[in-house]
């Protein structure tokens, strides 16, 4: 790859001729054992979020457009379609739960966690061109990471006013992650590249007012729907600005008012974005800003034994950019837990697990679950907020009515690269989100093993297969 230095005004087609010139070989073996953790992980996801809600609603969807057959798997809707209608409805999927990977961030004023989920976007997108054009699994991958790194160095570069003031990096961010996935599947140049980069920024739409009900999840699969269109349409001739990115009109003026061009220029793939800062798998089906909190609690409830009937008020601290995603103190519905420290801190301490089915609306409606919320204080901590955005401080402590206080501190969850799940535990969250969609075990430890061997596929066919359904 030649990534000599670019000025500013070519910053659009320096992200192109990133995408055009990378080869498999450019791929460390570190990044892509890191990237299969992920995959399975979003395979896992999308087959959990067919069987929610949102995806009975995407199918009907399908099936009111009349779509005739097509080249691309609908994972777990038993059916193939166009490929940017896959994409739209895997997308949707893998995002259903807030339980897929999150991106970390580089500098402190960047907030952890609040950057992108970035493969919602782009693993469908690979996944549907991929099979668009009859590609192995190798190509599948490369196109896979390339969108996951213009998508995760986007977000880095762009001025955190964009997330702060309500646009879902996933949903706009993510839309150029599908795009660069898509171009490079379908071997373009670089103007032609630049043409499908530039034709999803205008696609480029989500704002956060939407978290806690089905538009969040919308927004990857549009996203990811949005990348695979725009491809096609450059294919096809379609016009459009060659500055896109760095333009006064473009990206990062209009949607952030400006952007770092340090965060990205001769940044691509120096490092990978796996490998550093790397990227977070979610344990728990909630927003990335409860995991640490999440996961010191229960460290704290079994060290300590830690009863439900025992606890008399508990404090959580954090920076103030964490309220402000997680905004759902009373929540309603299972959506809104996914985005309330406090019904995350109250369901750990009553069952001591918080999987996908301890984030039902029937857990929130639980007597027990709004009496433990009531006794949780949610707030901003100086220290916490001190520490800097960039990481997910947590404070708790946990007041007993025999006087006692059991406090403790998170910087990061588990499942981030500081505290990493390796593949045999992401499997076994894989087995546990195929098992909730009604697969056969035996299926599910297939799949296992064709990610885990996904390099040495010459065909995805066998792969898409065992997706496809999970009957």
């Amino acid at each position: 790859m030649d990534q000599n230095h670019q000025e500013p005004a070519e910053l659009t087609r320096y992200v192109a001729s990133f995408v055009v010139d990378t080869t498999f070989d450019d791929l460390s073996g570190e990044v892509i054992e890191l990237g299969k953790k992920s995959i399975l992980d979003g395979f896992g996801l999308a087959l959990s979020g067919s069987v929610a809600k949102s995806g009975e609603l995407v199918r009907q969807h399908l099936n009111d457009l009349g779509l005739a057959d097509g080249a691309a798997t609908v994972i777990g809707g038993g059916r193939k379609v166009a490929p940017r209608f896959a994409a739209f409805a895997n997308g949707v999927g893998i995002h259903a739960d807030d339980y897929d990977d999150t991106q970390l961030a580089v500098a402190k004023d960047r907030v952890y966690g609040l950057l992108t989920h970035p493969t919602a976007p782009a693993l469908p997108a690979a996944l549907a061109v991929a099979e668009l054009i009859k590609g192995s699994g190798k190509d599948f991958m490369l196109a896979y990471h390339l969108g996951v790194e213009v998508e995760c160095k986007i977000a880095e570069a762009i001025a955190p006013r964009h997330y702060q003031t309500g646009f879902h990096a996933t949903a706009t961010c993510g839309t150029f992650a599908a795009a660069a996935a898509s171009a490079k599947l379908m071997g373009f140049d670089v103007p032609t590249t630049q043409r499908a980069l530039s034709i999803a920024g205008s696609q480029s739409a989500g704002l956060r007012e939407n978290f806690g009900t089905m538009t969040k999840p919308f927004h990857a699969g549009r996203s990811s729907e949005s990348g695979v269109a725009a491809a096609q349409f450059a294919s096809l001739g379609w016009t459009a600005a060659a500055r896109i990115l760095e333009a006064p009109r473009g990206f990062f003026s209009a949607a952030g008012g400006g952007y770092d061009p340090n965060a990205i220029f001769n940044k691509l793939g120096a490092p990978w974005t796996f490998a550093n800062p790397g990227v977070s798998i979610k344990p728990h089906p909630s927003g990335s800003l409860t995991h640490p909190g999440m996961t010191e609690m229960l460290r704290l409830i079994k060290e300590h034994d830690i009863r439900a009937e025992d606890v008399e008020r508990v404090r959580v601290g954090t920076n103030s950019n964490m309220p402000n995603a997680l905004i759902h103190h009373r929540p309603k519905d299972e959506l809104q837990a996914k985005f309330s420290m406090e019904f995350c801190m109250a369901i750990l301490l009553l069952d001591r697990r918080a999987g996908l089915n301890e984030f039902t609306d029937a857990a929130v409606e639980r007597d027990d679950v709004k009496a433990m919320i009531e006794k949780v204080d949610f707030v901003i901590d100086d220290e916490a907020e001190a520490a800097g955005y960039h990481l997910m401080t947590t404070l708790i402590d946990i007041h007993l009515k025999d006087g006692r206080t059991i406090s403790g501190r998170a910087d990061f969850g588990k499942g981030s690269p500081a505290f990493p799940m390796n593949y045999d535990e992401v499997a076994g969250k894989f087995r546990e989100n195929a098992e909730f969609a009604g697969m056969a075990r035996s299926r599910a430890e297939e799949i296992v093993e064709l990610v885990r061997g996904l390099e040495n596929l010459t065909s995805l066919d066998g792969l898409t297969a065992r997706l496809i359904s999970v009957g």
